[in-house]
């Protein structure tokens, strides 16, 4: 058996990893979309790196234009990518028992091989940030993501039946082989299957259910949950039925989940639809927390249920429509490497 486990994302972190936006429907169709993209993106990093180290990989074309967006302690490693969803993209780390580093290279096919997407390039990524890190470097045959997992640290894994179930993914592969896979890879014990996620990312241009955006574990036995309080949205009941849902299952440790739930923002439409704006996609990082803010009336009660959820850490917001209206969030353009002993 595996020794690998996937420390909480509150553990030390060596470093942020990140990807800057190139190209495609990530930058946009115009100069002002582009700008938008690379802004955001950059103003994550910059938050970052005022709590701990980052990286940024960047596509060798566009070192000179991320170098006028980027914090000069951001560090640069260039390499081709299709995409910026570090997250997705890149490795999932982790820690043998020793407290030495490993990389998990899962399999990315663009979300389920969907036909919008392209992946040529960010299939290598994972394995180019692996050698870069130092890690060991594990392969699994698992089609899978970063958002589609969230963990405890203690054994524990929330995951989507939409996502590692994914016909598009992972054909023919049962419950079992996938929870088989998690425990060789991440060391899970007890893996808590979602039955779906929210409504705007199981269309068309979603991850078909990422679990990063629905829930997180800010510590052992406790839950932050997406909840929608607006009746006219599709994720009104959706919410709920996830939250029931989960009322339902246990950790690790067999502990019933203390439950908090974190009101969606007011705003229900942008202009592609009902949005799926989650203050649930933050990312931690050594001593903070960066989170997503809406231009909302909620953000300021969101970075409050956080600040309370992430004692002793300074939680700063980021405006992150931008990101939401190219298909994700903060935890899902970001990727943390734990500190090795």
């Amino acid at each position: 058996m595996s020794t690998w486990r996937m420390p909480a994302e509150t553990a030390p972190q060596e470093r942020l990893w990140m990807a800057f936006p190139t190209g495609g429907y990530t930058l946009g169709d115009t100069e002002e979309d582009a700008h938008a993209a690379r802004s955001t993106w950059a103003a994550v990093a910059n938050a970052a790196v005022e709590f701990e180290p980052v990286t940024v990989v960047v596509d060798p074309d566009d070192v000179g234009i991320a170098a006028r967006y980027l914090n000069r302690n951001v560090e640069v490693l260039a390499a081709p990518l299709n995409d910026a969803w570090m997250r997705d993209i890149g490795p999932t780390f982790v820690l043998d028992q020793d407290g030495s580093l490993g990389a998990v290279d899962w399999i990315f096919n663009g979300w389920g091989a969907q036909d919008w997407a392209r992946w040529d390039k960010d299939a290598l990524i994972a394995g180019e940030v692996s050698g870069r890190s130092g890690a060991t470097h594990i392969v699994s045959a698992l089609v899978n993501e970063g958002g589609g997992i969230q963990v405890d640290g203690q054994g524990t894994v929330l995951v989507t039946e939409t996502v590692q179930l994914d016909p598009g993914r992972n054909p023919g592969l049962s419950r079992a082989d996938v929870e088989a896979e998690l425990a060789r890879t991440i060391g899970a014990t007890q893996v808590v299957w979602l039955p779906r996620g929210l409504a705007r990312d199981s269309e068309r241009f979603g991850t078909r259910g990422h679990v990063d955006i629905v829930a997180a574990i800010p510590s052992p036995g406790t839950l932050l949950v997406h909840s929608q309080q607006d009746p006219r949205h599709p994720d009104f009941q959706v919410s709920r039925d996830i939250i029931e849902h989960l009322r339902t299952t246990r950790d690790a440790a067999g502990r019933e989940w203390s439950i908090i739930e974190v009101p969606a923002p007011e705003v229900l439409w942008d202009d592609e639809g009902f949005v799926d704006y989650s203050y649930i996609n933050h990312v931690v990082v050594n001593g903070g927390v960066i989170a997503c803010t809406f231009g909302d009336p909620n953000d300021d009660k969101a970075l409050q249920i956080l600040a309370e959820a992430y004692p002793g850490r300074r939680v700063v917001g980021i405006d992150a429509r931008e990101l939401f209206a190219r298909g994700g969030g903060i935890h899902c353009i970001t990727q943390q490497q734990p500190a090795a002993s």
